[in-house]
């Protein structure tokens, strides 16, 4: 806590909404800024710490060691659906079998990218041609708060985007269904169904299990799996979700589920492996389209991840490794919230099991001004807006803090430089008056 924190609030609190009164805020406004902190909690980018977990891989395969169980040479093209052994190590992960597992790239929004491409100019299994001729525009249904990159991808694309709030189970499955059973030009839904970026929303089974049998006016619909954090765990009690791929074949919607995942946040965020699970048919289409832009993916680093990981408990244990590193810090700045912004109205925050992300909901009408301030004072935040199609959040509240690169020291300062700006901002909204910084 900065030592010139005010102990006592002045007489101007105003006790409807703890807001403090605006001198007070300015005073420690101006002290923040005296500091000249630099710090970044824009994006989830895993910490020096958490890379080094995985410096053993620079050393991996090892002279020598290039070939795969079945003889296959990495050095070499092909292999289109990855390695065996890195198709079946991570199976698990996606819930689909090894047959219906690839292993492609170090991306998996890039691997999302692709299937939007060949879904847009191509067409899907079970539909009536290319999405790009959809009548009336092609749609995407975005639960929000949601991922900026997944709206992002829409934008490139010209898909029109239609919000579904977010609840603490899942989407709000009344509207979902109410939509998509109206207009067929809605062909797919993005989902992070475990610890939501930003929210850390673990999807409830009940809404899993709609998700998979709702009926669609559109054949082809599909829902966007991104589990990017389907083993990020922040506690002992590691989360479970229903298996969509599984519910939808049980369902007769065998092809509705792609189910995306990688290894970014597990070993390294630049040279991981990314990964895509799927009916039969639909891991087919994929790769008849794929084997057009490339002749194979890094077979040797498929290899040395099989090497490094071993099995599932040799990705269990590292994750626990992680969480070790990771779980400190979003307790640090969960607590430091609670000690400066506990009595503050219409403020609070989501304390995740999970994942990668705190989502904060400031005074309405603020967020905007608070990201301004920080930044001022040395302190940089995702773009208030950022968690909603276009970037436009209609209550200008919502803003996504990222604890996980700043040492446990520096997320501290950063939570405490946040709390100081969001008083500020409310005191101004309260008194009516905004400040020149």
């Amino acid at each position: 806590m900065p030592a010139n924190w005010p102990r006592k609030i002045d007489e101007e609190l105003k006790a409807a909404n703890g807001v403090p009164g605006l001198e007070t805020c300015l005073l420690e406004y101006r002290a923040l800024r005296d500091r000249q902190l630099k710090l970044n909690l824009a994006r989830g980018v895993p910490s020096a710490e958490q890379l080094a977990l995985s410096e053993a891989l620079l050393a991996l395969p090892g002279p020598g060691d290039f070939h795969t169980e079945e003889g296959t040479d990495c050095r070499n093209y092909m292999g289109q659906q990855g390695i065996p052994e890195a198709r079946r190590l991570f199976a698990g992960v996606l819930g689909v079998p090894p047959e219906n597992t690839v292993v492609e790239g170090n991306s998996s929004l890039a691997l999302i990218h692709d299937c939007l491409a060949y879904a847009c100019r191509n067409g899907v299994p079970d539909g009536d041609g290319p999405w790009q001729n959809v009548a009336g525009g092609l749609a995407f249904l975005c639960p929000v708060p949601g991922y900026d990159r997944h709206f992002k991808l829409c934008e490139a694309f010209g898909i029109r985007m239609i919000s579904v709030p977010l609840r603490d189970d899942g989407p709000d499955m009344e509207v979902v269904r109410t939509l998509v059973t109206q207009d067929r030009s809605i062909r797919g839904i993005w989902c992070v169904p475990k610890y939501s970026n930003p929210t850390g929303t673990v999807y409830a089974d009940e809404v899993i299990r709609a998700l998979a049998a709702m009926p669609t006016a559109a054949p082809d619909f599909r829902i966007f799996w991104d589990n990017a954090y389907a083993l990020h765990h922040l506690g002992d009690q590691e989360t479970e979700i229903a298996n969509l791929a599984e519910l939808c074949v049980t369902h007769g919607h065998a092809n509705r589920a792609l189910v995306f995942a990688s290894t970014s946040k597990i070993t390294f965020a630049g040279a991981g492996l990314a990964l895509l699970g799927s009916s039969s048919q639909n891991i087919a289409w994929y790769l008849k389209h794929a084997a057009f832009r490339s002749v194979g993916p890094d077979k040797l680093n498929q290899l040395r991840h099989v090497r490094f990981l071993r099995d599932e408990a040799g990705l269990k244990a590292l994750m626990r490794q992680h969480r070790a590193i990771l779980a400190p810090r979003f307790a640090r700045v969960i607590e430091t919230f609670r000690q400066y912004l506990g009595g503050l109205a219409q403020v609070s925050w989501t304390e995740p099991a999970g994942g990668y992300f705190i989502t904060l909901d400031v005074v309405p009408g603020t967020a905007r001004r608070v990201v301004d301030l920080c930044r001022n004072a040395g302190v940089i935040l995702t773009d208030a807006g950022a968690p909603f199609p276009g970037g436009v959040d209609p209550d200008d509240r919502t803003l996504r803090i990222a604890p996980s690169s700043p040492s446990l020291e520096q997320v501290g300062a950063a939570a405490e430089a946040i709390a100081i700006c969001i008083r500020l901002a409310a005191a101004e909204t309260v008194h009516g008056e905004v400040v020149l910084i």
